[in-house]
């Protein structure tokens, strides 16, 4: 019987992506975004070459009961697998946005990832298998700077969540894996609005989407509690942990080129 994994976000981008490699790896999907048409594209898609089973679930994930709702959507499937991966990036500075939008960010981009872990967590563990993968960022590594100013914090409360949660399950059979991707080619940039910043990159700062799949997937496999995509952002990391201060001013001379600071 094949497995499946629920991934949230999977109507495009690094979501689609996840999708299409763990679909070519043989697993059965639940796909969850708020975009059906994407979603039932990507379904046909997967299904013609990979012979994968998807079930689409429409869902609004800012919403307070959005995790309560998707179990009773999946309540007659078992999730062997999940990939958090919805989010985005807000922009502008902290003091350019209402509450209520840091609110939602924060509900989407925190409470939901660990509220849905923990709901399909138990079975997970019960049955002795599960795959469990929170994307992340390379930014969570790094200092913070202006603009998007919850981003890196949010990213950063995912790679220690996975870290603790990846020594809690050793020897249980369920694998945990932060994902911290760098700048991979995805719309996620056209969104928040960096996409300019992006294009200007040279060759090897980026990722493309596919590439990052399919090594998040073997991290995730491999049981790494953090997985950095990249050499070039495994550099940078560890350039931040050696020499701090120098990961700042790297921070701090880049954040208006690929983060709105208005």
């Amino acid at each position: 019987m094949k497995r499946t994994i629920l991934i949230t976000g999977a109507s495009a981008g690094l979501g689609a992506a996840l999708a299409r490699e763990y679909a070519k790896r043989g697993w059965n999907l639940v796909l969850v975004a708020r975009r059906e048409d994407r979603l039932q594209t990507l379904a046909a898609e997967l299904e013609q070459l990979h012979d994968t089973q998807s079930h689409i679930i429409t869902a609004d994930l800012f919403s307070e009961t959005a995790v309560a709702d998707l179990m009773q959507a999946v309540k007659d499937v078992q999730i062997d697998g999940l990939i958090n991966n919805a989010g985005y990036g807000h922009p502008g500075t902290f003091l350019a946005s209402d509450w209520d939008d840091h609110r939602k960010f924060n509900h989407l981009m925190s409470v939901v990832p660990v509220e849905l872990t923990r709901a399909l967590l138990p079975a997970m563990s019960k049955r002795g298998f599960g795959r469990i993968m929170q994307v992340a960022s390379l930014a969570g590594h790094m200092p913070g700077s202006r603009g998007h100013t919850l981003y890196a914090a949010v990213k950063s409360y995912l790679i220690k969540f996975s870290e603790s949660l990846n020594a809690e399950m050793q020897g249980t059979g369920v694998h945990v894996s932060a994902l911290c991707p760098g700048f991979v080619l995805t719309e996620f940039h056209d969104v928040n609005g960096t996409r300019e910043g992006i294009n200007s990159l040279p060759n090897f700062m980026v990722m493309n989407a596919d590439v990052c799949a399919r090594l998040a997937a073997d991290a995730l496999e491999d049981n790494k509690a953090v997985f950095i995509s990249g050499r070039v952002n495994r550099g940078l990391a560890r350039l931040n942990r050696w020499a701090p201060w120098l990961g700042r001013k790297v921070m701090s001379s880049g954040s208006g080129r690929y983060r709105k600071t208005e």
